[in-house]
């Protein structure tokens, strides 16, 4: 205990590689982690998301460092680390050097999460609340139980248990995964009982048993997303409701606020997001995908627990983007206003790239042509259906003219 009354934990420390040379990061390594001078907020995970943090931390001087999983991660610039997030020892020596650890993704196993906790590192989001992000079986059963929306679901073990809930469900439902998935992996439309018969057998063999989730096919008219953020304290702030346009299981544009769904539609989407975030006890940004069914429904479909990207137009698009939102949240500080710059935010993202060259040869062409769009760019190699980048155009009453505008300045990036 300090003289002035304030707790300093003593720990046994273990010095990170940083390879890496941002100027004078070397020497911050040497300070005390509870130095008043500044925060530091540690990200496990070195993709497009955690790259997405570094200029909101660089603007309310925030020292970010990244644990990434390979050299040359869309992160690389602030990583202090690389290695395995599935590895204790790993994730301890760079959680030494932090403030506060979160995510770039939600694949951090719960031992080492519960670990952290146990050590008394601020983890946000916690592993209580990571979880239900984790197993899509936990969050349908967590949220069913807080009496939010869902579509029917069923946890099933068997081909007979499968065939079962599609004789009950029109004989066509949705079966995923219950761990990893994501850009419609992990997720397929059976209508036979043999349909999810590999993802069985991949069960049976992976010798811990487990089921896979069949839902009802939800016949919905579109998706939508809500974000929401929400401090260790409870403070939440929301955004407007945005509708997400997916082409083969991945997001292909975002379009904020949503069209035509101001009033009930945008406030049972608040109200949920907000419900989920109170009763699961997330803190950081939280995605909340969803469905409007083609009968008036709002239905929850996946959560996702950091920053989204159907939040990335808030970048431009709202006088304070997700990623500074997030960073405001795990060091629970006040969190910034969600109101839109502008009528309309259209997002495409920019999947696979060119076939020859990068993204970088394209800019001459592209930056010349549309002056008003932001090109943000991940750092990552051309791949097919690979998000490599993405294009906002923010601006007036014409959402047409704004989402023609922002497709065609990502069309200058794919062949």
């Amino acid at each position: 205990m300090r003289e002035d009354g304030q707790c300093v934990r003593h720990t046994t420390r273990t010095r990170f590689r940083v390879p890496v040379n941002i100027p004078g990061q070397h020497d911050k390594y040497q300070r005390s982690r509870w130095s008043m001078a500044s925060h530091i907020v540690g990200v496990i995970g070195g993709g497009q998301l955690a790259r997405m943090m570094i200029p909101p931390a660089i603007e309310l001087g925030v020292d970010i460092r990244v644990l990434e999983e390979a050299e040359g991660m869309s992160a690389d610039i602030a990583a202090s680390g690389v290695g395995d997030y599935r590895d204790l020892d790993t994730v301890l020596a760079f959680a030494e050097t932090v403030d506060v650890i979160t995510f770039d993704h939600e694949h951090v196993p719960q031992a080492i999460l519960r670990e952290l906790v146990s050590r008394g590192i601020p983890v946000h989001p916690g592993p209580d609340a990571l979880l239900y992000a984790q197993d899509k079986l936990q969050m349908r059963t967590k949220l069913s139980e807080l009496g939010l929306p869902v579509p029917d679901w069923a946890a099933v073990e068997s081909a007979d248990e499968l065939g079962a809930f599609l004789a009950d469900h029109g004989g066509r439902a949705v079966v995923k995964t219950a761990r990893g998935g994501y850009d419609g992996k992990g997720v397929r439309v059976v209508s036979d009982a043999s349909g999810a018969d590999d993802w069985f057998l991949a069960l049976a063999e992976d010798g811990r048993g487990g089921a896979l989730l069949v839902e009802e096919l939800v016949p919905f008219r579109r998706e939508l997303a809500q974000l929401v953020a929400r401090r260790p304290s409870g403070e939440m702030a929301v955004w407007p409701v945005v509708e997400t346009v997916q082409r083969d299981g991945v997001c292909a544009e975002v379009l904020a606020p949503a069209p035509g769904a101001a009033g009930r539609v945008a406030e049972a989407a608040a109200d949920i997001a907000r419900h989920v975030a109170d009763g699961l006890g997330v803190t950081g940004v939280l995605a909340v995908e969803l469905f409007e069914t083609t009968d008036g429904r709002v239905l929850i479909n996946e959560l996702a627990m950091r920053p989204h990207n159907s939040g990335h137009w808030s970048i431009e698009g709202a006088v304070t983007s997700q990623f500074e939102q997030h960073l405001r949240a795990v060091l629970d500080l006040p969190l910034g206003s969600t109101e839109p710059r502008a009528d309309w935010s259209v997002m495409v993202n920019i999947l696979g790239g060119p076939s020859e060259g990068s993204l970088q040869d394209r800019y001459p062409a592209a930056l010349a042509a549309h002056p008003e769009a932001k090109f943000h760019g991940y750092g990552k190699e051309p791949r097919p259906g690979r998000k490599v980048g993405h294009v906002t155009v923010v601006g007036g009453e014409d959402l047409e003219d704004v989402v023609y505008r922002a497709r065609a300045a990502a069309a200058f990036f794919e062949d």
